[in-house]
């Protein structure tokens, strides 16, 4: 889960070292809600020889604060619990790593890589979570690639590493953040404990096996392992397409169905995740540029199966935009509509769409801002308006604003991955479903600057205002839930 902080432009800033500040792009960190654990390249190596190595760092350190957490729902249905609605800490990491290249002749290369993530929570996190930290393994993984994408290239590897398929709809982030490992929000992790990945890479086309393990939590581990593959074509450098497909081997994740006709406490089937399938697409296109060369438009859809528990669902977004990148403040206005399919309770089939490890920020798959730490992306509607700026070519400023709508009334919503909000049973209103469609209307404001080229200053403000949904179930007038952050992040 992913929300509330926009730090695409921290992203971004690796495609800028070979010329000045210009083309900071939009992406966010896993379970992001303040500027994320990024990547960013690292200068050309001076000549080694054969052999290459090159250390990394980054780290990082967030402020945050938050008022009314989740609409203080706590506090209606759950008043003896002590959970504080109002909150702040203090969470940081740091993840220094290596990564190793050895050219064994023109054409054979072999490589590995090793990070680790020291990451800690100081005070209670919007998780009621207090003092919380680990240290833990990111990367560690090993491969051999062989010929050139100009005339075709074979790359093996396996361990510990990133992947990421298509847009991040469903494949993406591997790792879990938060609860006993602290820092929910900075999401340093990302790398799946285990993979096996094997790509051919001719030219455009770029087709991938894989078989992953995520690095679950060990106070929610589900023990899920999957397999599947990946052809994706690149057109240019701003078009492509592609079609995934995946399939959950074993997984201990229970599936909430709901009850009959909506009326009483969901269901919960054991290990419901096993045995899934999941058929997707995506594309990002510029139809026209000749006359609109900002002009873009985004696809994509997902189709789920699994006749073991008589699951059928869907999912899927339409994204539309323009970028002015000749225009002073070089503005980039887009709008998304993003539908996932809930369970029907007046049908004793199962139609809950299973998010699987999205990419849950903003700047990519989040539904909301804030409501997005309630709702995981399932039974749930939203249309996004976001507007991008860079009114100086060191500075960032992104505007995001989210209509929430629920697909099925009396349908589970919350529920899935680690996304959980451990209050009290009490709180199973919220987990059932609501009784009206309108969830919730968020609307966050972000701004980077770019202190040097290694470090990056976020700051964001964001509001989540409760729709009749929400109210429905509150009882009332629910207060509108807010909450700032302000974080420093290095990269080297």
């Amino acid at each position: 889960m992913q929300a509330e902080g926009d730090s695409s432009t921290v992203r971004g800033f690796r495609a800028m070292r070979v010329r000045p500040l210009v083309l900071l792009a939009a992406a966010v960190s896993p379970l992001a809600f303040g500027s994320p654990a990024f990547a960013q390249d690292a200068e050309p190596a001076a000549d080694q020889g054969p052999t290459q190595i090159k250390y990394t760092f980054e780290g990082g350190v967030n402020a945050v604060a938050e008022e009314n957490l989740y609409w203080n729902l706590a506090d209606k249905f759950a008043p003896s619990a002590g959970f504080d609605s109002d909150t702040q800490w203090l969470e940081f990491y740091v993840k220094p790593g290596v990564e190793i290249t050895h050219d064994a002749s023109s054409d054979i290369q072999f490589y590995g890589g090793f990070s680790m993530v020291a990451s800690a929570t100081l005070g209670t996190d919007a998780f009621d979570q207090q003092n919380t930290s680990r240290v833990t393994i990111e990367e560690a993984y090993v491969g051999f690639r062989t010929g050139s994408v100009e005339t075709g290239q074979f790359d093996l590897s396996a361990g510990a590493q990133e992947l990421k398929l298509g847009t991040g709809m469903l494949i993406s982030n591997g790792a879990s953040n938060g609860f006993e490992r602290g820092a929910v929000k900075l999401g340093p992790r990302k790398a799946w404990e285990r993979t096996i990945i094997g790509r051919f890479r001719y030219q455009g086309l770029t087709a991938t096996g894989f078989f992953i393990d995520p690095n679950e939590l060990a106070s929610n581990n589900t023990k899920t392992h999957s397999v599947g593959g990946d052809i994706r074509y690149d057109f240019d450098k701003t078009d492509f397409a592609g079609v995934s497909y995946v399939n959950v081997l074993q997984s201990g994740a229970p599936y909430p169905q709901a009850a009959p006709g909506g009326n009483g406490p969901p269901a919960f089937l054991d290990g419901g995740r096993e045995g899934l399938n999941a058929l997707s697409f995506y594309g990002m296109f510029h139809p026209a540029k000749g006359a609109l060369p900002g002009f873009y438009v985004g696809l994509d859809g997902a189709y789920e199966w699994n006749d073991r528990v008589s699951l059928d669902a869907w999912g899927g977004r339409i994204k539309i935009g323009h970028a002015w990148n000749d225009k002073p403040w070089r503005p980039d206005l887009f709008y998304s509509y993003q539908t996932f399919s809930g369970d029907d309770p007046d049908t004793p089939e199962l139609e809950r769409f299973d998010p699987l490890n999205y990419e849950g920020s903003p700047a990519s798959w989040a539904t909301g801002s804030k409501a997005a730490l309630v709702f995981i992306n399932s039974n749930v509607q939203s249309h996004q308006l976001t507007l991008k700026t860079m009114p100086s070519p060191r500075d960032f400023l992104t505007l995001r604003a989210a209509h929430i709508r629920v697909n099925e009334q009396r349908s589970p919503i919350q529920f899935g991955q680690a996304t959980r909000l451990e209050i009290t049973d009490d709180l199973g209103a919220v987990i059932a479903g609501v009784t009206a469609n309108h969830l919730a209307d968020d609307f966050f404001i972000e701004y980077t600057r770019v202190l040097t080229p290694n470090a990056f200053l976020t700051g964001g403000f964001s509001i989540s205002i409760p729709g009749k949904g929400i109210e429905n179930a509150f009882g009332g007038d629910a207060p509108a839930w807010t909450g700032g952050f302000v974080n420093l992040v290095v990269n080297m």
